[in-house]
């Protein structure tokens, strides 16, 4: 492998290993101003990217109490104003992993660093908000690579794949919406209870035998059957939400409190989103008209045949949350580049997408998930605006978030570059208005082991 160079202000130093070139491009060191709750800022001098509107060149950010109050080229900074010299560098709105696990998991082969997912199949009455973990190392890696905010989503276990492979179907609870800054969850929280977050069953050809201890495959027939059964069983929750909720107000005192079912009748009137992850052709197209039976405000989560139905996403108006671009092709026979063409194809058809990691240790790398598409037919435009107002938009906090607007929470990144680009560095991070400190574990690892004795890193001029 090819050795990476990283640029820490002035200094250049050599990096050995791509792997490890992705894992610190984050890194660069702790912010130097001086955090103040409530205080104002001025971000001076740089190329602001709205999204929402014009590229401002030379122009000025003012921050104060946690909201953008002013944006141009002729703002006038108050003498209190912190000044931010940003001449030569970017201004962007910070970006959102749409579907995370973050603050849910820390080591995967440890049970005890793992709340992401709870025992049974369906607990529509769980909240990830409870499990947030605010002093997750992987939260301050993310945040150093641009990442502001995320939704935090519960996962069945065996969920599969960027959480696309939802076996025989779910309702592994409520997902929420966070900063990635904050001592505990409530200084985190954005919407405590985003979205309700519904596995759709998969068809699946093969399955693991543990008396044989290998793979077997499955008739289609028998597949198919375990798929209906699974659909039933999220017809059959929808239908006693629908009973109980009427008994509720019918004022029946008949009937004991449910909270289960309490809960899933929120999504009945489309007052909570639901975001339904399939993959499959058969599981989009029998997940919206589940939606659309039962009246319920759908978002696609996963989608990786969605091409197939764009048409129809786009006509319905299903905005889709894409799972990670750099992968392999969900089937054999299919194009090397179907994960990669397939944000553009969705764009092209009218589709609104964000993008998502559906990871926690992996949400760093949601930038570079989202520059691989750009080569294969998504504009460089659209693609900032799936990672930053397209998810706001989806999950209904654009008032809020996800561009450059007076009034909106101040969360900004300054960059000296494309943010999409691994080279770039990001030198600033704002979260609800004030700077938040980007030293994080993989920079300090670098740190470290880049000065063993005997090892001493050469620097690059």
């Amino acid at each position: 492998m090819r050795p990476a160079t990283i640029v820490r202000g002035t200094t250049a130093v050599k990096r050995a290993g791509l792997g490890l070139a992705l894992a610190l491009s984050a890194a660069i060191g702790p912010a130097r101003l001086e955090a103040q709750e409530g205080g104002a800022y001025a971000i001076r001098g740089g190329t602001i990217h709205t999204v929402s509107g014009d590229v401002i060149e030379d122009g000025t950010v003012l921050i104060r109490g946690g909201r953008i109050v002013e944006v141009g080229t002729s703002v006038s900074i108050p003498s209190d104003a912190q000044v931010i010299d940003a001449s030569g560098k970017h201004v962007y709105p910070g970006m959102i992993d749409a579907f995370s696990r973050l603050g849910l998991t820390e080591i995967g082969s440890v049970s005890a660093t793992n709340d992401q997912s709870e025992m049974g199949s369906f607990n529509p009455h769980l909240n990830a908000h409870t499990a947030i973990h605010p002093a997750s190392e992987h939260i301050p890696v993310a945040r150093a690579n641009g990442i502001t905010h995320t939704l935090s989503a519960p996962g069945s276990r065996g969920g599969g794949f960027f959480g696309g492979g939802g076996g025989n179907g779910g309702i592994p609870g409520q997902a929420t919406l966070i900063h990635l800054d904050g001592w505990t969850v409530e200084e985190m929280e954005i919407e405590r209870s985003a979205a309700m977050v519904i596995n759709w069953p998969t068809i699946r050809r093969g399955s693991f035998d543990f008396q044989t201890f290998s793979f077997r495959e499955r008739s289609f027939t028998e597949a198919k059957k375990e798929y209906q059964e699974g659909v039933g069983k999220l017809e059959d929750w929808i239908q006693a939400a629908k009973h109980y909720r009427q008994a509720m107000d019918a004022g029946s005192t008949r009937v004991d409190r449910d909270l289960q079912l309490e809960h899933l009748a929120r999504i009945l009137d489309g007052a909570l989103p639901v975001i339904i992850v399939a993959n499959q052709r058969l599981g989009i197209e029998s997940a919206v008209e589940f939606a659309e039976k039962h009246g319920l405000k759908m978002i696609l989560a996963g989608g990786r045949e969605a091409r197939e139905v764009k048409e129809m996403l786009a006509e319905k108006g299903i905005p889709v949350i894409l799972g990670p671009v750099q992968r392999l092709p969900g089937e054999r026979d299919d194009p090397y580049d179907d994960p990669n063409t397939l944000p553009g194809e969705l764009y092209e058809a009218g589709v609104e997408i964000a993008f998502a990691t559906f990871n926690s240790s992996s949400s760093r790398t949601l930038p570079y998930e989202v520059a691989n598409a750009v080569p294969f037919g998504l504009p460089k435009e659209a693609a900032i605006e799936a990672v930053t107002l397209n998810p706001a938009r989806i999950l209904g906090v654009s008032d809020r978030l996800g561009s450059i607007e007076v009034g909106k929470v101040a969360n900004l990144i300054v960059t000296d570059g494309d943010p999409l680009e691994i080279q770039t560095e990001i030198e600033h991070v704002f979260i609800k208005g004030v700077p938040v400190d980007l030293d994080n574990k993989h920079w300090r690892l670098w740190e470290k082991y880049r000065k063993r004795p005997g090892k001493e890193t050469k620097v690059v001029t």
